[in-house]
């Protein structure tokens, strides 16, 4: 039996969950800090939405640089624990459509593997039917969106994950593994940095 791997991973989480939260945010820059014992002068950026990353905003860069980029942008501490909570909710679905519960594996706060082989029968287009069920099922109980790459193995789960971002859903069937990544460069490939 091919092996059938789902990646989930969650659209600019803490940020998603602060727009849901106060509907105000929407289209608005929103970025969430993880402030240092300085108060806001030192801190990174934990997450942007996209409206945010437009700017030239990224994960890690200083707050202090990223309000440099945009000062109009809405500046929100990290509410770690309350995303937790969000996080249980939507690992619990993600674990309810995997094979089994080691077939699960959680790998971030708004990311995971799922094995749906057996559940999919080995066929794509029955995953990609489990990952559309998926993303319906997280949006309608925590009204947020989340990516989804479904591949032969977990690195092409994960890269197919980011290929349609947000709110996509990307499926890599083992023959089409070579036209997909042939043109992406080596940065692209999971693991991989500058070094």
């Amino acid at each position: 039996m091919e092996r059938v791997i789902i990646h989930v991973d969650m659209d600019y989480f803490y940020a998603a969950i602060e727009e849901r939260e106060d509907p105000s945010l929407k289209g608005k820059a929103v970025v969430v800090c993880m402030y240092s014992n300085r108060g806001e002068e030192g801190g990174a950026v934990s997450t942007s939405n996209y409206v945010a990353r437009e700017s030239g905003i990224r994960s890690a860069m200083p707050c202090r640089q990223a309000k440099s980029l945009n000062p109009d942008a809405v500046f929100l501490p990290v509410r770690k624990q309350f995303y937790e909570e969000v996080s249980d909710s939507v690992m619990e679905i993600l674990r309810s459509n995997a094979d089994s519960e080691d077939a699960f594996e959680k790998i971030s706060i708004d990311e995971a593997f799922l094995e749906i082989t057996h559940s999919s029968d080995s066929d794509f287009e029955r995953a990609r039917e489990i990952g559309m069920r998926i993303k319906e099922e997280v949006k309608a109980r925590e009204r947020i969106t989340c990516s989804v790459g479904i591949g032969p193995n977990k690195l092409i789960a994960k890269m197919a994950s980011s290929f349609q971002k947000p709110d996509g859903i990307t499926v890599i069937r083992t023959e089409e593994v070579r036209d997909f990544l042939k043109p992406m460069p080596v940065k692209k490939l999971w693991g991989i940095g500058r070094v």
